[in-house]
């Protein structure tokens, strides 16, 4: 971008502000409203059931979506439930209860000309046992003088005395107006106009494999006419969830106040408050057009990811705050513009947390918190190095990679140095453990200590030495132990369900049907990978997924590692490593030089739940299993590992492997 153009949209953008917000934030309760108004931006509140029914800016009435119910415009929600029956019928398992947490009582926590905050309340009691969740909420919307937003976030509380249940679901959704918003961002290289919500309907659309996923057969805007929509396929990772959202484009036709382009935008400036770390994937902005901040869900992970709540078990946590940006651009249509200011404006809000401003007793601030430094090393055979953009992070404590799993409570993360230091800071107080993880390398190192952060604390770990599993030297290996199936072969997609944003594109696994390709490219025989001449990036498919036979019916696959070696030690062990990038549902065998050996060398019992080859993602939950190998099996000359994902029920079975490594033996002998 031009550094003038820039400087001048910045400039026209700090003009605005002040010519706007001089008379500071005001406050007007109504009946069955409450407005809160800094005259750049006015959001509109049900009374008292806490939705957002309008937000005016840009001098545009309402950005939210004007047809639809006030309660389906901006809401928090859950999904939840009690009863563990109630999920399975017939052994099939049942969503939870949607509530859309609407309250009961208003609060005006803080009014004044440079602040309003609102509380928004919900009390349980066991009158309402089996119709709301046993919680608490609290519901806070903050507006501050001369800013282009809001903030929103949230209280939920459990008590002891209260019943169990299990939470599957809760984030913040937004419904901007379809008639405006149609240009989508989610990443520099994630941006495209979007199809409407009306062409998914049943006269424009053909739904696929699953409600998500529809064809657009007829729609609106002929541009669309062949492309697949499926919100799964713009979900972000938790560590790249910044910002996002949509920009409205408008035509010359319209008034003057209406002919800018206008951003709508949801930043979160930390992660603490997310379930299961960095990696953890997230729904975002999609078709609706909607924008959603998902603060926990089962998406990628499955069953081991829904919060479970005991009897006599205390439970508080705060959601948020999450910031509500919003932009214009008087010169027209210009998504970069609006999209570098939003990036320039989520740095900003980074900087700023922990935020000084929330009025919540529970919302602690930066010098009731604690902060914990040290240096990883990483021992690499006798050496010991450190490594540039390793992770590391405080979760409950746990087992080693327990994090993954882990949603009740924060979580804070942080990435190495060059030289391998690093520090994590504005720390809640609480009990944690250490982890972390290392590009290059497999598994899971954790500390082996309990930390205690208290308020104000500064915890100096010193060196620590994370000594990756291996027992001898690499005898081949297969890919990049990175944690994901990227780097392996991708197809192409079938043309008659493409994502266009997809085609050429660095994220081509999004798109839609790549689990009908595998049997497409290996129609009878399975894949065979040969070590020293095959090239994984070309020769390994990125999901050993089942294949679809002529009835309809789906079988398991077998995939073969051929290999050779020059002088076996049949007295010694080897060692077969199977990093495992994501799983559904899955039974993995393990065989060597026999196919039809009984039982096999290993096995797995079905594993995994993350859905990650339906949802279009290349990583899941991460798993490392390490397979004893009796030289005895192994032969002079040419081996082979057959590799078996035996489960058959359906065409989203199947593994995402990371990485794979054969090691010999501890002492030293010649191999090719």
């Amino acid at each position: 971008m031009n550094f003038n153009n820039f400087f001048l949209f910045f400039l026209l953008q700090f003009i605005l502000i002040l010519g706007c917000s001089s008379s500071g934030v005001r406050l007007d309760i109504q009946e069955k409203h409450v407005i809160i108004d800094n005259g750049i931006v006015q959001v509109n509140i049900s009374n008292p059931e806490g939705h957002i029914i309008g937000i005016q800016y840009n001098g545009i009435d309402n950005l939210l979506e004007v047809q639809n119910k006030e309660s389906d415009r901006g809401y928090w929600d859950i999904v939840w439930e009690q009863d563990e029956e109630k999920r399975t019928e017939k052994g099939t398992k049942k969503k939870g209860t949607l509530d859309r947490m609407e309250t009961n009582n208003l609060t005006v926590i803080v009014e004044n000309e440079e602040q309003v905050e609102l509380s928004f309340t919900r009390i349980w009691n066991f009158s309402l046992e089996g119709k709301f969740a046993p919680l608490n909420f609290d519901k806070r919307f903050i507006m501050l003088r001369d800013s282009s937003g809001f903030y929103t976030y949230a209280i939920y509380e459990h008590l002891k005395e209260w019943p169990a249940f299990d939470l599957d679901n809760t984030r913040v959704a937004f419904k901007p107006r379809k008639d405006k918003f149609n240009y989508m961002v989610i990443a520099d290289n994630r941006q495209r106009f979007m199809p409407r919500s009306d062409d998914r309907l049943p006269e424009r659309g053909e739904v696929l494999a699953y409600p998500e996923a529809v064809r657009l057969v007829n729609p609106v805007e002929p541009e669309f006419k062949g492309e697949v929509d499926d919100k799964y396929e713009y979900s972000i990772e938790s560590r790249k969830n910044q910002v996002h959202g949509w920009i409205s484009i408008n035509s010359s036709s319209e008034s003057e106040s209406e002919s800018k382009s206008t951003g709508f935008w949801i930043i979160t400036p930390s992660n603490e408050f997310r379930s299961a770390g960095p990696l953890k994937q997230y729904l975002a902005s999609h078709v609706g057009p909607t924008s959603l901040s998902v603060f926990h869900s089962t998406h990628y992970s499955g069953a081991d990811l829904i919060m479970k709540f005991g009897v006599n078990e205390a439970w508080k946590k705060v959601f948020g705050p999450i910031f509500i940006y919003l932009n214009s651009n008087s010169d027209g249509f210009s998504p970069i513009n609006l999209w570098e200011d939003a990036k320039h404006q989520m740095v900003n809000e980074v900087e700023r947390w922990p935020y000084t401003f929330p009025a919540s007793k529970d919302f602690l601030s930066s010098d009731q918190r604690g902060k914990v430094e040290g240096r990883l090393l990483v021992r690499d055979s006798d050496t010991f190095v450190p490594v540039k953009g390793a992770y590391l992070g405080l979760a409950h404590p746990g087992d080693v990679g327990s994090w993954q799993r882990e949603c009740k409570g924060y979580q804070f993360w942080t990435i190495t140095d060059d030289k391998g230091y690093f520090s994590i800071i504005n720390i809640l107080p609480g009990d944690y453990n250490l982890y972390s993880w290392v590009n290059g390398f497999i598994g899971d190192y954790q500390y082996n200590k309990v930390i205690n952060i208290t308020s104000g604390s500064e915890i100096k770990v010193g060196e620590l030495v994370y000594e990756p599993p291996r027992d001898g030297p690499t005898l081949w290996e297969i890919g990049i132990p990175d944690r994901s199936a990227a780097e392996f072969y991708v197809p192409d997609p079938n043309p008659l369900y493409v994502n266009k944003l997809y085609l050429n594109h660095s994220d081509r696994y999004r798109q839609y049907g790549l689990w009908e390709r595998y049997a497409e490219l290996y129609p009878k025989e399975d894949l065979v990978y040969n070590v020293g001449t095959s090239d994984y990036k070309k020769d390994w498919y990125f999901a050993q997924n089942t294949r679809k036979k002529d009835n309809n019916t789906y079988e398991g696959t077998t995939w073969q590692i051929n290999f050779n070696l020059d002088r076996v030690n049949t007295n010694g062990t080897y060692k077969l490593r199977l990093a495992l990038a994501s799983v559904h549902f899955a039974e993995l065998q393990v065989r060597i030089n026999n196919a039809d050996a009984n039982p096999p060398l290993f096995r797995t019992e079905i594993i995994g739940k993350d859905n990650t080859i339906a949802r279009h993602g290349i990583h899941g939950m991460y798993r490392l299993y390490n397979v004893d190998v009796q030289g005895s099996l192994l032969v002079n000359g040419n081996n082979t590992i057959f590799l078996t994902q035996a489960a058959s029920n359906g065409p989203f079975v199947g593994i995402l492997y990371d990485y794979i490594r054969l090691e010999g033996p501890s002492q030293v002998h010649f191999y090719d």
